[in-house]
């Protein structure tokens, strides 16, 4: 039987809506200087992924997997592309430096910091690109910037700060406990919310407390903005946050209210009722104005016009904020908002900035509304803190030497060789995550079954933080939301949704998208109730795979319908705009100006080449015969 302060947390908890009955409970930890060990900082989909398969020597590769690279493969249609990859020409070339071959996050990692560094750089974007969107030179200069880092060649970045070793500084939440909850369990909050000035209060909750915002109703009649006409919901007039990130030739920025509205449908524990998951979807559909969208790829100096001129319209809303989120990758992309420049809207000594305090994607719109939700989110963790005491003080007893015989250390001892189980435990581990992440269901469950593995096979080492965090197979699908992977392993490996990792989560509360959970509600309704405990494993009612299917049919029309009516919104605006474009060439008008005549007078074989750019061969091919098929029709009907 669970009590009141359980099912106050089984819901989502937003930071600015708390309820009242915990909030007069709420108490800071008597020691905040480090977050529990159980809880991780970061979602799981940005973590770095320690348990990414490390090179192993050769012998110890299946003859299905690169021994170089360490990548699996199921047939050899698979091994060429693999050994025609990036990946694997680059891993070649370290080899032959006598250097460590490195993973494929790792690679990837690589190439988006290269493409910062180019991006930044002023280099041309108009080199083709591969299957796999990336330049013809990329590994070429990605070789040549190693070799200058190695050389000692380094360009200094004059214009960030040096970044603070890890561990350095606050803790990045600050913990506190409720009496109405187990002794075990804390609530978390991110400090990037609260001032210099409310950090530094004695009374922390007092300072929480008077942060809390009374709702706003469902539907009100929208203000005018008379800076250019466009409807403002009345939640503008409350608090606000300032939010943008930019990189790699992506901008997105948003201004979302806190206060939160109710909804009067009630979500399971996956879902949000109230505060922070309502509030982002209501601030997505009217109370957030968002811009991103209109951004594609122009050049260097017109993506800063528009990213300063949007500032600029934003002017007086970005004023009220009461704070500044900003992830600028690179100097460049921070000169473009901090300058200096004539008439800069965001200042580096402005005390509201802040940065993410978690890992980020590609700067997009829904990015923006997951940092959103992330960081006024409230963490909840179950960690028994007496326990770890304990065995922390039990080992430093341990390792205490009395100071009458302490001489010189002894010699630190080699680490164990492991054992030949543990050799075959971090094999298993390794080819699992691999076929997980890119997934390959039919791949995964004929391992499985090769191997005579359990379903719920515990990844090893279990010391790793990714492990602590997805121990599992399902544990790691649901994470990395891959529904295919969910179904196989549910449906026909019969793997147990109950089990919980370290931080006290089943499979299904990793779930990041709705299509996974909708498996794990599939599962239920195809194994049946006496199957799984499936309350338990935090599985909300069972629901029909005809019923997820045709709910995903509605939503893929309904978001195609949005689509085409933005790109016909898009293409009107175009329209009307193109003979001011024309007229600012003729009359000598800005480099934006410039910049868009000259992508409208681009010729015919121009515009293909960059159609196809980011296009594997096959899709070019694709488009190439639909391009002369309608061509071969309109000439027979002019016939």
């Amino acid at each position: 039987m669970t009590t009141k302060g359980e099912d106050l947390v089984k819901k989502p908890l937003y930071v600015f809506d708390l309820p009242s009955e915990l909030l007069v409970t709420l108490h800071l930890k008597a020691s905040t200087s480090a977050a529990p060990l159980s809880e991780s900082h970061e979602p799981a989909s940005d973590r770095k992924r320690d348990d990414e398969p490390p090179p192993n020597a050769e012998d110890s590769k299946p003859s299905t997997s690169c021994l170089l690279c360490g990548a699996p493969y199921l047939n050899v249609q698979e091994q060429r592309q693999h050994v025609r990859s990036d990946w694997h020409s680059y891993n070649l070339k370290q080899k032959l430096r006598g250097r460590k071959p490195v993973a494929e996050t790792e690679f990837e990692k690589l190439l988006e910091d290269l493409n910062e560094s180019l991006s930044g750089s002023g280099s041309s974007s108009s080199e083709s690109e591969d299957g796999d969107g990336h330049n013809d030179s990329t590994l070429s200069a990605l070789l040549k910037k190693q070799a200058k880092l190695s050389n000692g060649i380094a360009e200094e970045d004059d214009f960030m700060p040096k970044k603070r070793k890890r561990g350095a500084g606050k803790p990045p939440l600050l913990w506190f406990t409720s009496s109405l909850l187990p002794s075990n369990t804390s609530l978390g909050v991110y400090r990037a919310l609260f001032t210099a000035t409310e950090q530094e209060q004695p009374d922390m909750v007092d300072v929480l407390k008077q942060k809390q915002l009374p709702p706003v109703p469902a539907k009100s009649p929208p203000m005018t903005d008379t800076s250019n006409g466009v409807p403002l919901p009345s939640t503008m007039t409350s608090p606000s946050i300032f939010m943008c990130m930019v990189g790699g030739g992506h901008f997105a920025g948003m201004i979302v209210s806190l206060a939160p509205r109710h909804s009067k449908q009630s979500t399971g524990p996956g879902g949000g009722s109230s505060g922070g998951g309502q509030s982002a979807n209501d601030s997505a559909k009217g109370a957030a104005h968002s811009a991103g969208s209109s951004l594609r790829r122009y050049n260097e100096v017109a993506l800063e016009q528009e990213i300063r001129a949007l500032l600029a319209e934003w002017r007086d809303m970005i004023a009220n904020a009461q704070l500044i989120f900003v992830r600028a990758t690179g100097s460049a992309n921070r000169r473009i908002l901090f300058g200096p420049y004539e008439g800069q809207v965001l200042h580096h000594t402005d005390p509201r900035n802040r940065t993410f305090p978690f890992s980020t994607r590609r700067a997009t719109q829904a990015e923006l509304m997951r940092s959103f939700v992330e960081v006024t989110r409230v963490k909840v963790s179950e960690v028994d803190e007496a326990a770890l005491a304990a065995a922390a003080a039990e080992a430093e007893t341990s390792t205490t030497t009395p100071k009458s015989t302490a001489t010189k250390p002894p010699p630190a001892a080699a680490p164990p060789k492991p054992s030949k189980q543990d050799e075959e435990a971090t094999l298993h581990t390794s080819q699992l995550t691999a076929l997980i992440r890119r997934s390959r269901a039919p791949a995964l469950l004929a391992y499985l079954t090769t191997h005579a593995l359990p379903p719920d096979f515990p990844f090893f080492p279990p010391a790793s933080q990714a492990h602590h965090h997805a121990p599992t197979p399902l544990h790691l699908a649901a994470s990395t939301n891959t529904p295919a992977c969910v179904a196989a392993l549910l449906g026909k490996a019969g793997a147990d949704p109950t089990v919980r990792n370290g931080e006290g989560r089943t499979a299904f509360e990793l779930c990041g998208e709705r299509g996974t959970r909708d498996a794990f509600r599939v599962a239920r309704y195809e194994l049946g109730e006496k199957r799984w405990k499936w309350n338990d494993a935090r599985v909300p009612e069972g629901l029909s795979k005809a019923e997820a299917e045709k709910r995903g049919e509605r939503e893929r029309v309904e978001g195609e319908k949005r689509e085409r009516e933005r790109r016909e919104g898009e293409e009107e605006r175009l329209r009307r705009e193109g003979p001011k474009v024309e007229e600012t060439v003729r009359s000598g008008g800005s480099v934006l100006g410039v910049s868009k005549a000259v992508q409208v007078q681009k010729t015919a074989e121009e515009r293909r080449e960059e159609e196809g750019r980011g296009l594997t061969p096959e899709m070019r091919q694709r488009m190439e015969r639909e391009r002369r098929a309608r061509a071969a029709e309109a000439r027979f009907a002019k016939r």
